[in-house]
């Protein structure tokens, strides 16, 4: 299949363009990044060998007329500006924000400006997303926090309370973008641990209380603290829930192993085994660990993901392949690298 890639030059675009240059049954012919346009694409992303006699160009319209798959990693409240100059048979994958929330007053209240609609959200690895994915061309790939929230609380939507949801989630610099700030340079961000967007603010919150919504069938509400981590990429969230019923850490455990079962690319981790980030760099996969609290009944979920892998473009692969009647894990089937 023709693929292209539209905003290629971010942290996002460039995992984006590593994961396609091995997928089996994907042929990247369109790349643009429009303040780069022009450039070796190895110069913006030296480690992409592959496109080494490639350049980024300028977004054009008729460059894109071939392709049966777009990757939109454009900033939020761009793809909306675009779409309608690309074919309208084309199935799209859409890494921004544009097109996650079904409500226009959430969007007003966390974007701002105007509300382009809805597709398909792409949580690709539980129900009632994946079997929608499979039947849509449309697709919004979710935010990374929203990834490793929304996949830790999802389970417990049938012992817990999901209307008081308790998060504190850190994430590496990348999850920023690439644009320089003087908060996210070395010297001001090593060896330091700091919070942002405090006071429930954080953009990815509707998106995490809407899906969490869907899955368990009841108005799901979140207190999100983000907090910014000296490393370029990995999100470490903890969530914890009010229990509706008495269980056990063990019996907590084994209804997380059932649930993500059948999932390639989800692991519950052996009781005292917790996850690391540094386990799922440039991966798809995630690690979960689950506890009880008895003293206050609440239950613990502590998540991992990359960021900019299952966060990103790795879940934006697996959509793709979800839509295009492909094994959800082609071209995803590696391990993190480790250390």
């Amino acid at each position: 299949m023709k693929i292209g890639v539209i905003g290629a030059s971010g942290y996002a675009g460039g995992e984006l363009l590593r994961l396609l240059a091995i997928h089996p049954h994907f042929s990247v012919t369109a790349i643009t990044a429009h303040s780069n346009a022009g450039e070796q694409i190895t110069s913006v992303h030296p480690q992409l060998q592959s496109y080494r006699d490639k350049k980024f160009s300028a977004f054009t319209p008729s460059d894109f007329a071939q392709c049966e798959l777009i990757f939109l990693a454009l900033p939020h409240g761009e793809s909306a500006k675009v779409i309608a100059q690309l074919p309208a048979s084309a199935k799209m994958v859409d890494l921004g924000a544009d097109y996650r929330l079904e409500s226009p007053q959430a969007w007003a209240k966390y974007y701002g400006g105007d509300h382009a609609g809805a597709w398909t959200y792409g949580l690709a690895d539980i129900e009632p997303f994946t079997s929608l994915i499979k039947n849509s061309t449309k697709v919004a790939n979710p935010g990374c926090y929203a990834t490793s929230i929304a996949l830790g609380a999802a389970p417990a939507s049938g012992i817990a309370d999901l209307s008081d949801v308790v998060v504190v989630a850190a994430s590496g610099t990348t999850g920023a973008g690439r644009n320089a700030k003087i908060n996210l340079i070395a010297s001001e961000v090593s060896g330091s641990l700091s919070s942002y967007k405090f006071g429930g603010v954080h953009q990815h919150t509707p998106e995490i209380e809407q899906a969490l919504s869907k899955v368990s069938g009841a108005v799901a509400k979140i207190s999100f603290t983000p907090i910014l981590a000296p490393m370029p990429r990995g999100i470490l969230a903890t969530i914890t829930a009010k229990l509706t019923q008495q269980i056990t850490a063990q019996e907590a455990h084994a209804l997380y192993a059932q649930y993500f079962a059948g999932s390639q690319f989800i692991t519950v981790l052996p009781a005292g085994v917790m996850p690391k980030t540094g386990a799922l760099t440039g991966s798809n996969h995630v690690q979960i660990q689950v506890a009880v609290d008895e003293h206050t009944s609440r239950i613990i979920v502590s998540v991992a993901i990359d960021n900019l892998g299952k966060g990103a473009a790795a879940q934006a692969i697996q959509n793709a392949n979800l839509m295009c009647g492909l094994d959800e894990a082609a071209g995803l089937g590696f391990d993190g690298l480790g250390v």
